[in-house]
């Protein structure tokens, strides 16, 4: 059996929406969203604070974000073969207890490559989240309540992306960036408690472990997790770099913003707050593909916005480009586990998702900042573009070979 499958509903012993069981699962996937994404995105408001202390360019300062996404990258399919062996609440508990420490140790780094390399092994550590968060609901909570929970833990994501970047901008201007990331680790280090602490055990036995290999190549010979892999790189790589080369945009004249002005913009996750729970409802009444494909539209109608020189229509684009994201992303994850179900190895394929989705902000993240530094902002638009331009293809054309993209 596998996990996104179980006994017929009147004997599965999962959680339906509403129990006290599914309200304590998504409380506690909420923390963890909450606690790795305030942890692993904290340096992106101060990217030209730590490009002046360290006498570095804007594309090599994005390294202090996308290190650990190379981290979480690398790190996703061993802590899934882990939790294989171990359990993923168990595997869960050891990997964010182990990402908090090296979070407190990252500010104190003597120089920049310093910084980097604690940043890869807290990306490392940081990884069993992500890796493991929609496995985990998937054996607590039912099939059909699975969906609104995955987009509850994705809101989780948002709000801390947001938390951190806003604690570390505000705390950063008075105290510095060190301090800022310091803070944004204690907040991280609370919210990591409060999943410990709640986390409920998963209600159905874990099914055996495939063997890695085997479970990888299973899932990439399936062209619909294939397209969802691919999806999760390209809109993230198009997201980090926007967030990323707009902290340099707007710090430059005619903006000339200070850090916590910048950290201000984050606000606009809260539109992916919004978006990642509720496009759930637009999918139970319309086919996934369609509400997907208005999600790219969203991102790329705000994209195009942000090309405009105006501050208000800057701050608008934004907020469309971040809710459109979060919704595809929500959409795109909730369904990798319903595609690869029946596979062998199909515990791989959240994983493997989520290692998509990091090397998308690793190395399209620096690919944008870098294009920014060479072209402004209209060559890191360009890309962004040509990356949603991408991601609509590969969508429609999926959706010719599964008519059903809920099924």
């Amino acid at each position: 059996m596998t996990a996104a499958a179980g006994p017929r509903d009147g004997q599965d012993p999962r959680a339906e929406r509403g129990d006290a069981a599914y309200r304590r699962a998504l409380v506690a996937l909420f923390c963890a969203g909450l606690a790795t994404f305030a942890q692993m995105y904290s340096p992106q408001g101060l990217l030209p604070e730590i490009a002046r202390e360290f006498g570095i360019d804007a594309g090599a300062s994005s390294w202090a974000v996308g290190a650990t996404t190379i981290g979480v990258a690398a790190g996703v399919l061993p802590w899934a073969r882990v939790s294989d062996r171990y359990g993923r609440v168990r595997t869960m508990r050891w990997a964010i207890a182990a990402a908090m420490l090296l979070g407190l140790a990252v500010p104190f780094a003597p120089g920049f490559a310093a910084m980097i390399g604690l940043r890869v092994v807290e990306g490392v550590a940081l990884a069993g989240v992500p890796a493991l968060a929609v496995t985990a609901l998937a054996e607590t909570v039912r099939p059909h309540a699975l969906g609104a929970a995955v987009g509850t833990y994705v809101a989780g994501t948002t709000l801390g992306g947001l938390a951190g970047r806003l604690l570390a901008g505000a705390v950063e201007e008075p105290a510095g960036w060190r301090a800022g990331m310091v803070v944004v680790a204690v907040v991280a280090a609370l919210a990591a408690a409060g999943f410990a602490i709640l986390v409920p055990r998963p209600a159905v036995p874990q099914p055996a472990g495939s063997p890695i290999l085997g479970a990888i190549a299973a899932n990439l010979r399936n062209p619909a997790v294939l397209v969802l892999v691919a999806l999760a790189f390209l809109l993230m790589g198009g997201f980090v770099a926007a967030y990323n080369a707009l902290a340099f945009r707007l710090e430059l004249p005619p903006y000339s913003l200070s850090l916590m002005q910048v950290s201000w913009l984050f606000l606009a996750y809260l539109a992916g707050t919004l978006t990642s729970g509720t496009v759930w409802g637009l999918v139970r009444r319309r086919r996934a593909t369609t509400v997907l494909l208005g999600c790219l539209g969203v991102m790329a109608a705000g994209l195009a916005l942000t090309l405009g020189t105006g501050l208000a229509a800057i701050v608008v684009g934004l907020v469309l480009f971040t809710g459109g994201f979060f919704g595809a992303h929500s959409i795109a994850n909730g369904l990798v586990g319903r595609r690869a179900a029946g596979l062998p190895g199909a515990s791989q394929a959240p994983p493997l998702y989520n290692l998509g989705y990091y090397a998308g902000s690793s190395l399209l993240g620096w690919a944008g900042t870098a294009a920014f530094a060479a072209w402004g902002w209209g060559g890191a638009s360009a890309m962004i573009a040509a990356a949603i331009a991408l991601a609509a293809i590969l969508v429609v054309v999926s959706a010719r070979r599964h008519p059903d993209p809920v099924g």
